[in-house]
């Protein structure tokens, strides 16, 4: 299972690290509102996908709430069908919707979890609605 934090499950951006901080920061200046995610995750972690209006712990690398986020949108899809307003919204400043791929693939790459085109993703947009 995700970890839960006051009540709500965490959002954990990225590693556990620099990356975290730096997503993070996005999130609260108000240039990340969304994320991808394996839903292989969420087979492995038996957790149903998030739903709209659900609210999520954006948790910072010690598991501590800095922000609380509200979901606006939920899209289960292939990795190679992410959209560029998907890819957009996530703030990180990719160029286009290859460069955004590429970056994603390290990532994953890196963690173990390599993606193929078909690799099904799990498309969250979300909002702030409350800062600790």
């Amino acid at each position: 299972m995700w970890p839960r934090v006051d009540g709500m499950r965490a959002l954990e951006l990225g590693s556990p690290d620099e990356m975290r901080v730096r997503l993070n920061s996005l999130v609260l200046d108000g240039a990340k509102r969304a994320t991808t995610g394996l839903l292989a995750e969420y087979v492995e972690e038996t957790e149903g996908l998030e739903y709209v209006g659900e609210r999520l712990a954006l948790v910072d690398v010690d598991g501590v709430r800095v922000a609380t986020v509200e979901v606006t949108g939920v899209e289960r899809t292939a990795f190679a069908e992410v959209t560029w307003a998907h890819a957009a919204a996530e703030g990180e400043g990719d160029a286009d919707l290859e460069e955004w791929r590429a970056g994603h693939r390290r990532f994953w790459d890196s963690e173990g979890a390599p993606v193929e085109d078909d690799t099904p993703v799990v498309c969250l947009a979300f909002r702030v609605v409350e800062t600790v």
